[in-house]
């Protein structure tokens, strides 16, 4: 029998990939590349999203 993983909101912005890692394309004295480390500005970082808050109905 298949096992079902819970659905977890992804980010639809970074697709759950809430970090990346950007080379500037210099290096250390060490020799090892410069980094930096940028996250996603919308899940800031989570990989996941809240869930949209549900619309009131106005009117009859």
């Amino acid at each position: 029998m298949p096992q079902h993983t819970p659905n977890t909101r992804v980010c639809r912005d970074c697709d759950g990939f809430a970090t990346a890692a950007i080379t500037t394309g210099t290096r250390h004295a060490d020799g090892t590349r410069a980094t930096l480390r940028v996250t996603c500005p919308t899940c800031r970082g989570t990989g996941t999203a809240a869930p949209a808050a549900s619309l009131s109905r106005a009117g009859r």
